[in-house]
């Protein structure tokens, strides 16, 4: 009678500890942290929740379900976070222009005030990593993870 094996365990191709998703999600959560701080030191009362929604607005305005998908929250979750920042005066509601019957969500001037508070906090964040890196290294992470991102974002 021969006795079964269990079967070997594939060697993982990278280290586990932390893992790759972990090693990628600490420094968006820094840029992320840092950018809010910069943007509340400005005077706008905006919160991490907000955020989420907040930058995923396209440029002529976004969906309440498109948002709500690319956050990643319910659609009531993103309908209130929306009602939060139209309240602030970040956000209005008008219509969709391709659809009578839906509204986009597009950022007012208060809004916009918001980006250009947070742009060259980004900017400089960038820089750091850049400095950090060196150029060479920098530029093929960026190339990279737009590469991994064709597999990864379904709203790229």
């Amino acid at each position: 009678m021969s006795r079964s094996r269990a079967p070997r365990r594939a060697r993982p191709l990278l280290p586990q500890d932390p893992n790759l998703g972990v090693l990628l999600f600490i420094p968006s959560r820094s840029m992320e942290v840092r950018i809010l701080a910069a943007v509340n030191e400005a005077g706008h009362d905006v919160t991490m929740a907000q955020s989420k929604v907040f930058q995923r607005i396209g440029p002529d305005g976004s969906r309440l379900t498109d948002l709500a998908a690319a956050a990643e929250v319910t659609k009531q979750s993103a309908a209130f976070i929306v009602d939060q920042l139209v309240a602030k005066g970040y956000v209005e509601r008008v219509p969709d222009p391709s659809d009578a019957r839906a509204r986009l969500i597009r950022l007012t001037a208060l809004g916009h005030e918001v980006v250009e508070v947070a742009r060259p906090v980004q900017q400089q964040i960038e820089a750091e990593w850049v400095e950090h890196l060196g150029a060479q290294r920098a530029r093929e992470l960026y190339e990279t993870l737009v590469e991994l991102r064709k597999i990864t974002d379904p709203f790229a």
